[in-house]
């Protein structure tokens, strides 16, 4: 059974840090891309960053040089750094996987359940 999981999430005041990790079991995690979504209250999802099988890094403009994805293959691991954290970046935060990243929701096969994120001060 394919599985995601996060954790990290929770409160935090503006300026600070936070590292999300997305554990996943069920599938050989070399062969795909991990994507890490959030949804904001009240708004739709939308894609934050992206690691492909190759490692390649891709990121949203809004999160370009604060956040930073990783992976830990001997893991079967994923983590998202955030810094400089803003009250806009609170969110449910997701990770999802695919064999490529993409920023369309619609075509990521497993996701997580979620972790949340809370800036506010």
């Amino acid at each position: 059974e394919v599985q995601l999981v996060e954790s990290g999430g929770g409160l935090v005041q503006p300026g600070g840090s936070l590292r999300l990790s997305c554990v996943a079991s069920g599938f050989y995690f070399g062969d795909y891309a991990i994507a890490w979504f959030r949804q904001a209250p009240g708004k739709e999802r939308e894609a934050v960053s992206c690691i492909s099988s190759v490692n390649k890094e891709y990121y949203s403009d809004s999160v370009k040089g604060r956040f930073t994805i990783s992976s830990d293959n001997a893991r079967n691991t994923v983590y998202l750094q955030m810094n400089s954290l803003k009250p806009e970046d609170t969110a449910v935060y997701y990770c999802a996987s695919d064999l490529v990243c993409t920023t369309n929701d619609n075509d990521m096969d497993y996701w997580g359940k979620g972790t949340l994120v809370t800036v506010s001060s």
